[in-house]
Parts: C-alpha cells; structure tokens; sequence
C-alpha cells in the first residue's frame, strides 16, 4: 500500500495527509481518527523544539547536541551542491529567466492534444477557492494590522513569508535558503547561527523540512518581542508564519487538481518547469555553501576551522554514502559526537 501512495502522493504534505488518511482511517480502519490525529500533532513537534532551543541554547549539553545535528545536515545539503553562489541573481528573478528560457526551448513542439474546454462549473469552483483563501489570508492579517500596527514585526512577518510562498519553488532546501538570505542579512530578524540550528531540529523531527520556517517565525518573535514577552511574541510569529507559508500551498493544490494531467501533458509547460528544478539546484547551493561557513568556521572565514564539525560532517557523509544506515540514525550518531564535543571541551 506504501509503495501505491508514494506514486499517487501529489500536492505536498497536505495532498499526502489527505491520502493516508483514506487510506489509513476511512478504507482499512488501522488507525482511529484520534490516533491519526495525535500522529499528526507530533509531527508539529519542532515548534515546541524551538522554545527549548530558544530558551536552553547555551546550555553545553544542547549546544553539543546542535554542533553534531548541524554539521550532519552539511553533508545532507552539500549533496545538491553545485556552485551558482556567485551568481548574485535575485531567485524570483532566477525562477522566471529558467521557466521561459525551458519554455523557448520547447517552442516548436507539438502540443498535446486538446481536451474539452472547463465548464463553467469549473471556473467558478476556481474563482470560489481563490476567493475563500483570499479571506482567510486577510483575516489575521487584518486583526494583526488593527491590534499591532501595519509597520509591527507580526505584520511585515505575515507579508513577508507570504511574498516567500509565491516566489519559491524547490522544497524546503530552496525556499530556507531564500527565507536565510532576507531574514538574516535584509532585515536582522535572525541569525544565521539560528537559521542553521532551525534546519538541524528540523531535520530531526518528523513532518515536512518545509516546517523549519516556523521556527524562523519563532526565533524573529524571540528576539523581537516588544511589546510582548518573547515566548508570547515567538508563539505568535510562528503561528502567522506557518499560516502565511501553508495557506498558499492549498489554495495551488486546490486551484491547480483539476488540470494536472493537462499541464502535464503540455510540452512547453513540462520543459519550463524541467528548467525551474535545474535552476532550484543553484538556490540550494547557496544554503549548502551557507551551512559550510557557519557551522566550520564558527568565527567568520578568516577564523580557525571548526576541526570537530568537520570530522563529523565528513563521518555523516560517509555513513549516508558507504552504509545503509537510515537517516534517523546517522542524525542521532552525530548529535552524540557533538555533544562528546562540546562535554570533552575545556571550561
């Protein structure tokens, strides 16, 4: 049955929930909708992580955790590595020239054949969904906007990870490396010491990679409360970071389920994305380049080599290349050398 869902599994998370859950609740009755429930909630996990990380980070016990978790995701990201850092191309700006130049390419193909025009139905389906998910992005923001100010952190934080939703495609790895660049270096939200932490306890928990940025919500509110205090402030900017992030997502899936297969078969369109994805390997590029100089050179690249970061990345990814040890255990192997680090160091 696993296998089935892996081929049929579109939409992302939210596609994929909707499947088990027939599959799982309604037809085969292996779980009730209680447990189905609870499974999900733990997969919510990561923003109770987020507190701990914000509130015990110092300590040595978690900062060794976080040097071994941190450095296994470098050889997790150096994977897609392939060197379009120096590019300095905005990725909106990267996503679009790749589509139409895949699109150009696929100029002169013939075109599927041609199925019935939607009917009217359809169209207003479409234009209902847009119109129910226009509300519900509207509605925090505009209680946010009355209650906070339309200059607050809650507010430009809602706009801007909505802005992120739209102009990201290529998983979690693209979309953190975009939300990393804005966060940290334009607006000062984050460090990029946190940016780099948030990946790694996302990388340990289970649910969607993408759910690291709610922990970059979390972390802008920590460490921006006023006039809150900062677990309330980080509460509430992850909540409007999540929603800003996933309400997007089902609105597309919604709007989009119906004319899949003739995307699909569209050969312009099918190229202009094959370009987009080659595109995307850039943008994760510079997140892997970025967890390289965080997390081995801890002081800036004129500092000292992080020699114990390196020797576990390098352990990491020989254990993912040369082994078939699952992944859950090659994280756990290097959150253990990490902290026997950070417990062996002077002081």
């Amino acid at each position: 049955m696993w296998l089935g869902l892996g081929f049929v599994s579109f939409g992302g998370p939210a596609g994929q929930i909707a499947i088990m859950h027939r599959e799982v609740v309604e037809r085969r009755g292996w779980l009730d909708e209680r447990r189905f429930t609870d499974a999900l909630n733990f997969c919510m996990l990561l923003l109770g992580l987020s507190y701990v990380y914000a509130q015990f980070g110092g300590f040595p016990a978690v900062a060794g955790v976080l040097l071994g978790l941190k450095a296994a995701v470098i050889a997790i990201a150096v994977v897609a590595f392939v060197g379009l850092e120096f590019l300095n191309v905005p990725v909106p700006l990267l996503v679009l020239v790749a589509g139409a130049m895949g699109a150009a390419s696929a100029w002169h193909r013939p075109r599927a054949a041609t199925s019935p025009r939607a009917p009217q139905a359809s169209v207003s389906s479409a234009a209902r969904v847009a119109t129910i998910g226009m509300v519900l992005w509207l509605v925090p923001l505009a209680w946010v906007v009355a209650a906070l100010g339309a200059g607050s952190l809650w507010t430009r934080l809602c706009l801007f990870f909505t802005q992120a939703a739209f102009v990201t495609f290529g998983g979690a790895y693209a979309v953190l490396g975009y939300v990393t660049t804005h966060l940290v270096h334009d607006l000062g939200w984050v460090t990029v010491q946190q940016s780099v932490a948030g990946l790694a306890l996302a990388e340990t928990t289970p649910g969607p990679l993408v759910i690291v940025l709610q922990f970059m919500g979390f972390m802008a509110g920590w460490n921006l409360p006023a006039p809150f205090g900062p677990a309330g402030a980080a509460v509430l900017a992850a909540m409007l970071a999540s929603w800003a992030t996933f309400l997007p997502s089902f609105v597309f899936i919604f709007l989009g389920a119906p004319h899949v297969e003739r995307i699909a078969r569209e050969p312009r369109m099918s190229a202009a994305l094959a370009a987009i994805t080659a595109a995307v390997v850039g943008v994760i590029a510079t997140l892997a380049l970025l967890l390289g100089k965080v997390v081995l050179w801890p002081g800036g690249i004129g500092g000292a080599l992080s020699w114990s970061a390196l020797a576990i990345a390098a352990g990491a990814w020989l254990l993912l290349q040369r082994t078939r040890l699952g992944l859950v255990w090659v994280l756990a192997a290097a959150a253990l050398a990490g902290l026997g680090v950070q417990l062996a160091a002077p002081g």
